[in-house]
């Protein structure tokens, strides 16, 4: 990538400059490039790494660490969209394209992990933005987060969207012969043109299922998120059978399905995306969503009925939405595969055991 950086300090005119962004606490500068049309990194120095999650959100683990807020993956849906009015930005297009980049996040974790306080408990990424969106191919944060928190001895979850992963792989296989380390790819939807409308940012179902098969020829027991499921879009039993085809056909161990939700900030960037781009369902959205930010209870048990059998032909062992966030699912099942799983090179090693 070309990178063209302007100090917060230097004069109007060669960089469009956020008001929000000029009180943000570590501000360093903001960096655009040719490759990211209309996309500005905020580059931050973090006093910490390590996000403690609320006890009322019922997790199943306690700390989390996200490298990057807001993400270029732009996908229509995002959950996290709510998270950037915190930065006095919108939950739109300013998510997709004011980009905050803790460039500090590893040495700053490394000496988190170093306190007599760390009791070496789980940590996930990717359960708020990407840490392997298009960005961490420059920024490369990820091999020092990884080492941090294998030389501490700490457990650690990634789920992604990004094929950057691949880079890493070597670098997981040996992390986990010290520490459990669980991996998931999160591949929605399986038609190309849809894909690129919903998430424009992303890279390509093929290439995220290429992603999984390196990550289970590595030997990791590679979980894919198939979700969200979205209605009249993604959801008719022949779109079903072919996604878990492709899924089994990947080398996935297990699948975690579920439909569609939308909280606040999503909800309202999804809308208008269905209005602009299928007119046609809007009034079905509008039912759906419009008072809520989950599908119908009978609509998600009707999905599930009908894909349990799919996923049993396809020998996918699976877990299902129901009422959950997505973030907190996905915990769920990494914090019980790491508690009673084999690690990785186990499992590289004994593969006729599995």
């Amino acid at each position: 990538m070309r990178w063209s950086g302007q100090e917060i300090g230097q004069e109007p005119g060669e960089q469009q400059r956020s008001p929000a962004l000029l009180g943000l606490s570590g501000l360093v500068r903001s960096v655009t490039t040719p490759d990211f049309q209309g996309v500005t990194f905020h580059e931050v120095t973090a006093k910490s790494a390590l996000n403690r999650v609320p006890a009322a959100s019922s997790m199943p683990f306690e700390w989390t660490v996200n490298p990057y807020r807001g993400c270029s993956h732009a996908c229509v849906y995002c959950f996290a969209r709510s998270s950037h009015r915190y930065l006095d930005l919108d939950a739109g297009a300013g998510f997709d394209q004011q980009v905050i980049v803790k460039v500090n996040t590893a040495e700053v974790l490394r000496a988190e992990l170093a306190k007599r306080s760390w009791r070496w408990d789980l940590v996930a990424l990717g359960t708020n933005t990407d840490p392997y969106q298009r960005a961490e191919g420059r920024y490369r944060l990820m091999p020092g987060i990884i080492d941090a928190l294998a030389d501490s001895g700490t457990p650690l979850s990634i789920l992604t969207k990004g094929t950057l992963l691949r880079r890493d792989l070597p670098q997981l296989v040996t992390a986990a012969e010290r520490v459990p380390v669980d991996l998931s790819m999160s591949i929605a939807v399986f038609d190309d043109a849809l894909q690129k409308a919903v998430e424009p940012g992303t890279p390509t179902t093929a290439a995220r299922l290429a992603t999984v098969r390196a990550a289970a020829d590595a030997g990791f027991r590679v979980t894919v998120f198939l979700m969200p499921i979205m209605p009249w879009l993604t959801d008719s039993d022949a779109q079903l059978d072919d996604a878990l085809a492709q899924i089994a056909g990947a080398g996935a161990a297990h699948v975690i399905f579920g439909a569609l939700h939308l909280r606040p900030g999503a909800k309202e960037w999804f809308l208008e995306w269905i209005q602009r781009e299928h007119p046609e369902l809007a009034t079905g959205y509008r039912r759906f969503y419009g008072t809520a930010s989950y599908a119908p209870a009978a609509y998600r048990k009707h999905l599930a009925q009908r894909l349990r059998p799919l996923l049993r032909r396809h020998g996918l062992d699976s877990r299902e939405d129901e009422d959950q966030p997505e973030q907190r699912r996905y915990a769920a099942d990494a914090a019980r595969r790491i508690r009673t799983a084999p690690s990785a090179l186990d499992l590289a090693l004994q593969p006729a055991l599995f």
